[in-house]
């Protein structure tokens, strides 16, 4: 009992840590993966390195994927994880062409 009393407030701490440091990074991090596994063709995505460009290539076997940016049609070959967000896709371009 007396030794149950000394462990219980470890316990308590690794508890919180859990909680509140690796479930929230674990969610986090499925979810990032979830939106590189859903890339497609047209979307406008940003890099961790902040260029802004639509995806015109999927490498899905070498995990790659290229992006062409600004009206120059400059291309950028990058590995999927350099992808921060995806700001829209075709989706949303298709309706917002509809509309206008």
């Amino acid at each position: 009992m007396d030794a149950l009393a000394r462990i219980a407030p470890l316990i308590f701490v690794l508890v919180i840590c859990y909680l509140l440091i690796f479930l929230p990074e674990s969610r986090r991090r499925k979810k990032y993966n979830a939106m590189l596994g859903s890339l497609k063709i047209n979307d406008e995505v940003m890099t961790k390195g902040g260029i802004i460009g639509k995806i015109i290539n999927i490498r899905e076997d070498e995990n790659f994927i290229t992006i062409q940016t600004g009206p120059d049609r400059i291309k950028i070959k990058l590995d999927k994880t350099g992808v921060l967000n995806v700001l829209s896709d075709d989706k949303d371009s298709k309706s917002s062409g509809k509309s206008k």
